[in-house]
């Protein structure tokens, strides 16, 4: 078995453990949920063939049918009346239960400047350099860069850059305004749309939650109006960019004809790690600077511009088991410094989560025919203790597009392997994984700005974005692309796609 580093939520372990193939058992409590999702929209796939048929008969009908059927109506006046009653009631119910279309107008990902970019020999003198790590801590880290699967161009916050390193709360703040700004502004370029014209702000950081907080400190920066509804998303992990859409989402449902901008980030400046466990040491290695700022609309002209709608969210939490919820864990080693612990059941969890996530995805995306074979060999199995090996849906069927969170390479190898997926399938994850690194919640949008920069987000095609992290969550977003998608200004790959993909095979 492989002995190469582990990445999950952000953190990567040393361990000979793959992640287990969770495809191979299911919980069918988990399919059921699945169901249960696609059966409360039972009565809108209902009435989608019955409308059908009612204009196909109407069709069909010659003059004299319907000079037969108004003189059946005006002797049957109360009865017409009733039935327009009807109509009109179950018109109104429907158009006030429906949930509204959310669609995402368009989204921008922090690039930061060239001279934040570190190599990996300057990274490791800085390290030597710096006298806290010894020499068994040094080889651990240039063993971990080289197996990460990260580049030499990725980028590290300024106060990394001085010797000693300057991580003070006032560099902290520097980096959040600078990442989130250079985000916002892109995306208010972008769309034109006006600070002033967003009702809704949703941001995420996991580690840096100062006060006033980062939601505030962008009302404070653009001067967004008194009555804007803002959240602060703190310590949820990689996996946040997904709840902090899901929340917009919510949002959105409840408050029509509005504006949700979400932002999803981390910090680095002050979570650098100092000391000499082996574990904690790993963060240092693959976290890098980067951002993302997401437009989100339900108004219905937003359609038109709009580049993706979307489909679905289903969250998966773990945190009610103790080994689940301490498997990733911020404390301080024996010597008082800060950092993220990592457990020995760290794998088995990912994959614990990651099963009941697909499992309850799968109902509501496979095609028909994939369900049937699935739920089919799922049943021979649990109820007849039949000797079948359960049948591995095909995502491929479900999904174009594939935004596995770039925690790591080892955890997208056996997400590929898992899911039976081609090299394609998981290139924007290893491409920004080696271009920008780990950039935690966010690193969903920088893969997803690769398909677009690479010409392959065509209208119609569906993307999965799948995210992990501490808690233990995984969560998962399906976009609908409403039209052939190319890539916004300023992308962050627009200088630099035409190298890519690149061998990162070590």
């Amino acid at each position: 078995m492989s002995s190469e580093p582990i990445v999950n939520g952000g953190v990567q372990i040393h361990q000979s453990r793959r992640l287990p193939d969770f495809l191979q058992s299911v919980n069918l409590k988990y399919v059921k949920l699945g169901y249960h999702y696609l059966i409360t929209h039972l009565l809108t796939l209902c009435s989608v063939p019955l409308m059908a048929v009612v204009v196909i008969q109407a069709s069909q009908m010659n003059p004299d049918d319907i000079h037969h059927l108004w003189l059946q109506l005006q002797y049957n006046l109360v009865s017409v009346i009733i039935f327009s009653a009807v109509i009109v009631f179950g018109s109104t119910v429907y158009i006030m239960t429906r949930p509204r279309s959310v669609y995402l107008v368009d989204y921008s990902c922090y690039k930061p400047p060239s001279h934040l970019q570190v190599r990996f020999q300057q990274f490791m003198e800085h390290s030597k350099l710096t006298g806290d790590f010894d020499e068994s801590s040094l080889e651990f880290q240039r063993k971990i860069l080289e197996r990460s699967g990260l580049g030499e161009e990725t980028y590290v916050p300024e106060a990394m850059h001085y010797l000693p390193p300057r991580p003070s709360m006032a560099a902290a703040r520097e980096e959040a305004e600078q990442v989130i700004f250079g985000a916002l502004d892109n995306l208010f370029a972008n769309t034109n749309v006006k600070p002033k014209d967003i009702g809704i702000l949703v941001v995420n950081c996991s580690l840096f939650n100062p006060t006033p907080s980062l939601s505030a400190m962008i009302v404070n920066k653009y001067k967004l109006r008194g009555n804007i509804r803002s959240f602060n998303l703190g310590g949820m992990g990689c996996s946040a960019g997904v709840i902090a859409v899901d929340l917009a989402k919510e949002m959105l449902q409840v408050h029509g004809n509005a504006y949700a901008v979400v932002v999803s980030t981390e910090n680095i400046t002050q979570n650098w790690y100092f000391g000499n466990k082996k574990s904690m040491l790993i963060p240092n290695c693959l976290f890098r600077v980067g951002g993302a700022a997401v437009l989100l609309s339900n108004k219905s002209l937003d359609r038109r511009r709009a580049k993706y709608k979307l489909v679905h969210v289903v969250r998966t939490h773990r945190g009610a088991d103790d080994k689940a919820f301490r498997c990733v864990y911020q404390e301080q080693d024996n010597t008082g410094k800060t950092g993220v612990s990592l457990s020995k059941d760290l794998m088995a969890i990912a994959g614990g989560a990651l099963k009941t996530n697909i499992t309850t995805l799968g109902p509501l995306v496979l095609p028909l025919s994939e369900q049937l074979l699935f739920f089919a060999t799922l049943v021979a199995k649990k109820l007849f203790n039949a000797k079948v090996k359960p049948y591995i849906p095909d995502f491929k069927l479900a999904f174009d597009h594939f935004c596995i969170h770039a925690g790591g390479r080892a955890v997208i190898d056996e997400l590929e392997k898992n899911l039976q997926l081609l090299p394609v399938h998981v290139e924007a994850s290893r491409m920004t994984l080696h271009r920008f690194g780990n950039t935690s919640s966010s690193s969903i949008w920088y893969e997803l700005a690769y398909t677009e920069a690479k010409g392959r987000m065509q209208k119609g095609n569906r993307v999965w974005q799948i995210a992990f992290g501490s808690g233990f969550k995984c969560n998962s977003a399906v976009w609908e692309a409403l039209q052939n998608v190319k890539p916004s200004l300023h992308s962050p790959w627009e200088d630099c796609i035409d190298r890519y993909p690149v061998d990162t095979v070590v």
